[in-house]
């Protein structure tokens, strides 16, 4: 069997599902579609910690599926804005796992991660596959995976 490793960038995929299917997104589902036939090497969602009770009870939930949770804290801003970004170390975790797995699936939309497929397929000839929304997954992600495959009801609440 391949073997896989997933990454979620967490808050991508809660604002993008949210704003354009105005649901949340079924990561239970997603667990058994990525993960059939395949042998899971790795499963990491990073997320930004609040600590409040409804987001520790979503991590317990992520981690009963079998993700490994990576937390951040939240940062407001003087300002009122927010800071949270995972990209470097998402980046670093698919570099360090490429050598583990035959698939990388990344759960994100976000196009910062084109030159990372790009680069642990042409470094390591590992196939990635990206699930994201359509509406809000940048083009040169879509193009730099192997696979896109479109958050659908399939995978909403």
């Amino acid at each position: 069997m391949l073997k896989v490793c997933l990454f979620i960038d967490v808050q991508n995929i809660y604002y993008t599902t949210k704003q354009s299917y105005q649901r949340q997104f079924n990561y239970r589902a997603f667990w058994n579609q990525a993960t059939a036939n395949r042998t899971v090497v790795g499963a990491f969602a990073y997320a930004i910690d609040k600590g409040d009770s409804k987001q520790l009870a979503f991590q317990n939930r992520l981690r009963e599926i079998g993700f490994e949770i990576k937390l951040k804290p939240y940062i407001q801003r003087a300002d009122g804005s927010a800071k949270g970004d995972w990209d470097v170390g998402i980046t670093l975790d698919v570099i360090d796992y490429a050598t583990k797995a035959d698939v990388i699936v990344l759960l994100s939309g976000d196009g910062d991660f084109a030159l990372l497929l790009n680069k642990v397929r042409d470094t390591y000839s590992i196939t990635t596959e990206v699930y994201g929304v359509p509406a809000f997954t940048a083009p040169a992600l879509i193009q730099s995976s192997d696979r896109f495959i479109g958050i659908d009801n399939s995978l909403l609440l």
